[in-house]
């Protein structure tokens, strides 16, 4: 099968950015009553209440749209064979209903497999944003990829 994206085609200090992912109340409250459920994601009454002052969404929602928006970027069109794994994960500031968030992803670093001459990894930032420009949440990991030239 043919990619749009193999291993070579990443390199240090690729920047890659989408946006426009808008969340609101009720798919807050939906996540969190099945992921998440403390009440500052799923009580209007509670979250009020709370140190936040207000609905917000699970941290591991915004984790899974930032997955989401890696998918529609480039992941869904590459030669990907999935990822050992992320080294950091950080939520920097809540997101809250209304927020329509983006990511931005840059590449870190590249590195041809030397026990598979079919792969090689890139390790990547990826940062998310609010409307407002403000960083909501960073992780950090590696992706694996097919070589379109093996070897080479």
């Amino acid at each position: 099968m043919n990619y749009k994206y193999y291993w070579e085609d990443f390199y240090p200090g690729q920047v890659l950015e989408t946006g426009g992912h808008s969340l609101s109340e009720d798919e807050i409250i939906e996540f969190a009553q099945k992921y998440d459920p403390q009440p500052f994601h799923t009580d209007r009454n509670k979250a009020a209440q709370s140190f936040y002052g207000g609905l917000i969404a699970s941290g591991w929602q915004t984790a899974s749209m930032c997955m989401r928006m890696l998918c529609d970027l480039y992941l869904l069109e590459s030669a990907s064979m999935g990822s050992p794994g992320i080294d950091e994960l950080r939520w920097v500031k809540p997101v809250r209903p209304g927020d329509t968030l983006h990511l931005k992803s840059t590449v870190q670093e590249t590195r041809a497999s030397t026990s598979r001459p079919d792969m090689g990894t890139v390790r990547s930032r990826s940062e998310v944003y609010n409307q407002h420009g403000e960083l909501v949440m960073h992780m950090s990991g590696v992706g694996m990829f097919r070589r379109r030239s093996p070897g080479d």
